[in-house]
């Protein structure tokens, strides 16, 4: 999976998800992800800053079992908020990119 990030206005983070027929066949597949990403960024929400986040499937996805993509989205959620610190403190914001 893919997310790409940039600073928003809003005062806190959001998350948008891109699943597509193409890398995920079947709907229950494409739903579990998309399920298991929204609560997982549900739970971390407050710790983030004020992001627009935009979490793109990739082919095999739907590979993964529950703990693993739980795992591989706690990682990059913290690769992220490290990321968007260390952007903050330059003097313009930066769009981050992180591959999972």
């Amino acid at each position: 999976m893919l997310a790409l990030a940039r600073f928003n206005t809003c005062g806190h983070a959001r998350v948008g998800l891109i699943v597509g027929k193409k890398n995920v066949k079947l709907a229950v597949q494409r739903n579990r992800f998309k399920r298991l990403t929204r609560e997982s960024f549900r739970l971390r929400q407050e710790q983030l800053p004020a992001l627009d986040v935009v979490i793109l499937a990739r082919r095999g996805v739907h590979e993964l079992d529950n703990a693993t993509l739980q795992r591989q989205l706690h990682g990059m959620w913290k690769r992220l908020q490290r990321d968007a610190s260390r952007h903050s403190k330059a003097a313009t914001p930066a769009d981050t990119r992180r591959d999972a």
